[in-house]
This record gives C-alpha cells, sequence and structure tokens, in this order.
C-alpha cells in the first residue's frame, strides 16, 4: 500500500477514533476498509507483475493479559481473511505470549491496522460484559464472547475481500486473472509457511464453557468493519 494511502486510511480510522457518535465512526471506518480493501488487491497485481517488491516474511505482535487466547484467535483469524497466516506463542496456562503474523509484507501491514483498531473495539464493549445466567464465571463469558466477536469479524473480512477483488479495476498480468493472482499468492504463503516452519503442529481446537458466544458474534456483526470491513483506530489491549 502505498505512504499516501496509508496514510488516509490512518487519518480516516483516526477519526473513527474520534467520532462523536457510532453512526459516524462507521461512516470513516467504512471509507477507511473500503480504501484498505481496493489496495490490497492492488498490491497483490503489482507484485505480480513486478515479483520481488512484495516479499514474505514475519512480523510478530505481543498478547498482553487478559484473554490473551482470545487476541491470539483475533490475530490469526483476521490473517487468515487477509491471506496471512498465523503462528501462535504459548506461555503456559493457556496464555499466548505472542503471535507472529506471516505472509506477504502488504497485507502483514494489513493485518496489524485492522488488528488494532478491532481490538481498541473489542475492548471497549468486553469490560461491560456480564452473563445473564447466575453463577457463570464472568471471565469465562467474556473469553466467548471474544471467540464470538472474532468468528464474525472473520466471516465479514472474508466477504469484503472478495467483493474488493470481484470489482478491482486494475488489470491483472496477462494471461491471468484476479482470482488466480491471489490463488498464487496464498500458495505460495503456504509453501514458504512449511518451509519456516517445519513439523509445526496443528493449534489445539478451543473449548469455551462461557455463554457469550452469541453476544460476541454480534458485536462482531455490528464491529466498525463498516458494512464492507473494519473498524476504528489503534491502541492497547482488552481491561480486566
Amino acid at each position: 500500500m502505498g505512504a499516501d494511502k496509508l496514510d488516509t486510511v490512518r487519518k480516516l480510522l483516526a477519526k473513527a477514533d474520534g467520532a462523536a457518535t457510532p453512526e459516524e465512526a462507521q461512516t470513516y471506518t467504512a471509507k477507511a476498509v473500503e480504501l484498505m480493501a481496493r489496495h490490497g488487491i492492488d498490491s497483490a497485481l503489482l507484485a505480480a507483475a513486478d515479483p520481488g517488491r512484495d516479499e514474505i516474511g514475519a512480523h510478530r505482535l505481543e498478547m498482553d493479559g487478559p484473554y490473551s487466547a482470545g487476541k491470539a484467535r483475533l490475530v490469526v483469524w483476521t490473517a487468515s481473511a487477509l491471506r496471512c497466516r498465523g503462528v501462535l506463542h504459548e506461555a503456559g496456562g493457556g496464555r499466548i505470549a505472542a503471535v507472529t503474523v506471516f505472509g506477504f509484507a502488504s497485507d502483514r501491514e494489513r493485518v496489524e491496522m485492522l488488528y488494532t483498531s478491532l481490538l481498541m473495539q473489542a475492548t471497549a464493549q468486553l469490560t461491560r460484559q456480564r452473563p445473564r445466567r447466575a453463577g457463570e464465571s464472568v471471565a469465562a463469558y467474556r473469553r466467548s464472547w471474544l471467540h464470538g466477536f472474532a468468528v464474525e469479524v472473520h466471516r465479514r473480512l472474508v466477504a469484503a475481500e472478495t467483493r474488493a477483488a470481484c470489482t478491482s479495476v486494475r488489470p491483472a498480468p496477462a494471461g491471468t486473472s484476479v482470482a488466480l493472482v491471489l490463488a498464487d499468492r496464498t500458495s505460495q504463503v503456504d509453501r514458504a509457511y512449511v518451509e519456516a516452519f517445519p513439523g509445526l503442529g496443528q493449534a489445539r481446537r478451543s473449548t469455551l464453557s462461557g455463554s457469550g458466544f452469541a453476544a460476541g458474534a454480534a458485536a462482531g456483526e455490528r464491529a466498525d468493519l463498516g458494512h464492507d470491513a473494519m473498524d476504528q483506530a489503534r491502541q492497547r489491549a482488552l481491561g480486566a
């Protein structure tokens, strides 16, 4: 993504962050995500025509507590929607110390921006969440809420990327198409991932006991991905 376009996206997200109403934030974030998705596709097509301009690599994101495992899922599923892979670095006791995002540089950049914004949104909502069932653990409810949030955000991001690919006006290199370029990038990332992390096992499927999944999914449906994909600006980690 060009520096000028990236600056525009950051300014839009900053305006969303300081918006007076959710509707105003939605307007800014919808514009930011639309621009970010289009440039994600443009970066892929430019790289296909000029190999070497967008290289595969890794970037490590630290996960702070509480709910580090839920944050890690949000990173990994955001990365997956943007054609990247995620590696979890466990800290013991069910905690995640960090996530390494693996993929093309332009896509890793988008993952970090989106995750930071999504985390801020989740933070603002999560601390207000309480279970309706008497006696249910607040922490368990919030973990399942964050899981539902991540699931729905992933679904919406995948849909946004698909729309951006289908409506791209930049021509693909001769003899190919946008779909083939994106499929090839995904294959390249997958091959490089296997080479970089040989023998890495699949993450264990999470088992969550809280009843907050549906509420979290509803929040993910409302999250400021605009109606296309994404959210407010940046900042820190989930509160207690």
